[in-house]
């Protein structure tokens, strides 16, 4: 069969290479909170402009793209259009709500979709290209030093996170097990969400102390003082407390390959035998073909800081055997998210 037999199509090329486009109107919705706004009924665009404060020009091409993409329902047309949330947005993009994680998307809004502009410096130079680009201080060091951001850094964090952190609560057996640590605890959430689904557990978040108060006050809020506690710390400088379960999400892939191998060393230095290390990540397909979303956090650690990289079950595999645990198994939580596990 000769090339021009073979059925080309550059739809795949143009979506992607356009992807900003769609990606950016899905941002401005949440940045205006246009979904939370329908929570109440469909609305009209007139009804829409007036609340949000937007101009006649292109209202019905921006409503009708989310339309287009599914995250809006219509029914109607232009003028006599009216406009609700599809089920999933509902469940997800409405501030306020159990499941929202419109708190990432803010920070992809506020920070990222500047910083990825220069993706390809960074590809150059193996440097970050975030608030850590014009300053001596790393990400984590501006982030933590002004309170406000840091808050907003760890609700964006939870965000992505409370579908993985419920899922493991209850996908995972932790019957045998009785005390759990969450190392890099940011929120609390893992600890809450955890606890909840298993309320035999005590458990422990622990990180630097600026997320102390924010963390205890996400504890008091969603009713988990009595099984969850807020402990400060630092995990390269401090051992890890002793737990039967000890958790890290998202906390490895900020950093170096000799880091990680370190920070897992730690953890199974502080287990008993019989002990469990679970770190939640969007571990890659040890082919490096499915899980696209993986690959593209690991180029998002590219931007954000020195040396992190996301990584693949192999390399987690590879380095948990090499610090000493057992056996390793992986279990899918939400969207491309998994739990990394090792036995001690």
């Amino acid at each position: 069969m000769s090339n021009e037999d073979i059925p080309v199509d550059p739809g795949k090329i143009m979506q992607i290479g356009t992807g900003f486009w769609a990606s950016k109107v899905l941002l401005a919705a949440v940045k205006f909170d246009l979904f939370t706004l329908l929570l109440t009924g469909a609305k009209s665009g007139a009804e829409i402009k007036m609340a949000i404060g937007w101009h006649d020009r292109s209202l019905y091409d921006f409503l009708d793209c989310l339309v287009s993409f599914g995250f809006l329902e219509r029914e109607g047309l232009l003028e006599t259009a009216k406009y609700s949330n599809a089920a999933d947005v509902d469940m997800f993009l409405v501030s306020g709500k159990p499941a929202y994680v419109g708190g990432i998307l803010q920070m992809c809004n506020n920070r990222l979709y500047g910083f990825w502009g220069d993706l390809e410096e960074a590809l150059q130079t193996g440097m970050p290209q975030n608030e850590s680009k014009n300053s001596d201080k790393s990400l984590f060091d501006a982030i933590y030093a002004d309170e406000k951001i840091l808050e907003k850094f760890l609700a964006a964090m939870g965000s992505v996170q409370m579908g993985n952190f419920a899922t493991l609560g209850n996908k995972f057996d932790f019957s045998n097990h009785k005390r759990l640590c969450d190392m890099g605890g940011a929120g609390g959430f893992l600890s809450i969400l955890v606890s909840q689904s298993n309320p035999h557990l005590s458990c422990t978040s622990f990180d630097l102390p600026p997320v102390l108060p924010i963390a205890n006050k996400n504890i008091e809020a969603m009713g988990a003082s009595d099984n969850v506690t807020a402990q400060a710390g630092d995990f390269f400088e401090d051992s890890f407390p002793t737990a039967d379960v000890i958790t890290m999400g998202n906390i490895l892939h900020d950093w170096s390959e000799a880091e990680k191998v370190m920070l897992m060393q730690k953890a199974y230095d502080a287990l008993p035998d019989g002990g469990v290390f679970i770190a939640i990540e969007n571990v890659i397909d040890s082919d490096r073909r499915q899980n696209a979303f993986g690959l593209l956090m690991s180029l998002n650690m590219l931007i954000e800081t020195t040396e992190g990289f996301d990584y693949s079950a192999t390399d987690f595999e590879g380095w948990a055997k090499e610090v000493g645990f057992k056996s390793i198994k992986f279990m899918p939580l939400a969207g491309p998210s998994s739990a990394a596990i090792a036995y001690k």
